[in-house]
């Protein structure tokens, strides 16, 4: 049995990346623009870029036709003592969230290596007596996030943090509760990572409860590792391609989760960051023209 997933964007296409920069584009194009792109399902995108006042960020989206699927968030679990710095972001976020009726809360680890200015700031690895304490507070925090705001938990794995490889991927989810913690499938930064992402799908079917899709150019991201650069510059670059310009291939990625039977949101995250204000909308457009084509009524 097969079920559609569902569609939608997020600010990082539109180049956001922080709650607020003069080179992003404002909130109000952003939601003018996604709406007018095509798609019906947004995410919040960095926590302060959108109005943080649930009833004025729900009239601003509503009379846009818009609906959003999740917040997003940054944690720092994996260090020790790092639990009441990392709820006050986290529950601040969830709050939000839960008040504009989205379900899912995309919490994304902290970076090793300064995302803008590519300085390593920790150890790229998490040393072996590390990953069970991390996975534990993760599912302390899954746990209080759902029953304090009655939100599931979407893990995000990201390059430049510790759960970046494929195999890194596998230990978090054998680390941690599968009851309480889901996996956001972020399409790119596995392919980015050198990750299958067809494999994660067959392998942990009931652990996907979250996607973003993207791809990455595989040229571009080969030379970006050879010569070291961190993410930020690797994006600058232009690692994150529209599609079908890239990796990983959009119809055996959208069939494959079709078939999982799950209600699954799909949402779309070309990183830009930073990208002149006329250029994120017709690949927007594009994009949506795109993946609602390839899916074979796969997307709605």
């Amino acid at each position: 049995m097969t079920r559609p997933v569902m569609l939608g964007s997020a600010p990082d296409s539109w180049g956001v990346w922080f709650p607020e920069d003069p080179q992003q584009t404002p909130w109000e194009r952003f939601l003018d623009e996604v709406a007018g792109a095509g798609y019906t399902r947004i995410e919040l995108g960095p926590y302060g870029y959108l109005p943080t006042d649930p009833a004025r960020l729900q009239e601003e989206v509503v009379r846009r036709g818009l609906t959003i699927t999740a917040g997003t968030i940054f944690e720092h679990l994996h260090r020790p003592d790092s639990w009441d710095s990392t709820w006050q972001d986290v529950s601040a976020a969830a709050r939000l969230t839960a008040a504009v009726g989205a379900r899912h809360l995309v919490v994304i680890p902290e970076f090793w290596r300064d995302p803008t200015t590519g300085e390593v700031l920790e150890d790229p690895q998490l040393p072996d007596d590390g990953w069970a304490p991390y996975a534990a507070r993760m599912n302390r925090l899954a746990r209080q996030i759902r029953d304090e705001y009655g939100l599931q938990i979407q893990f995000h794995p990201h390059a430049d943090t510790h759960v970046d490889t494929h195999a890194n991927v596998e230990r978090f989810l054998h680390e941690t509760d599968p009851a309480l913690v889901s996996l956001c499938l972020d399409t790119g930064h596995i392919s980015y990572c050198g990750g299958d992402n067809l494999a994660l799908i067959r392998d942990y079917p009931d652990r996907i409860g979250y996607v973003h899709l993207k791809q990455v150019d595989p040229a571009v991201v080969e030379q970006a590792h050879a010569d070291g650069v961190g993410f930020g510059e690797a994006v600058r670059r232009g690692a994150m391609c529209e599609p079908p310009l890239g990796i990983p291939d959009m119809p055996p990625i959208l069939e494959a989760l079709s078939g999982l039977d799950a209600e699954l949101f799909a949402i779309v995250e070309q990183d830009m960051y930073p990208c002149p204000p006329d250029q994120p909308f017709p690949i927007a457009q594009r994009t949506y023209q795109y993946l609602t084509t390839c899916g074979g009524g796969q997307l709605v």
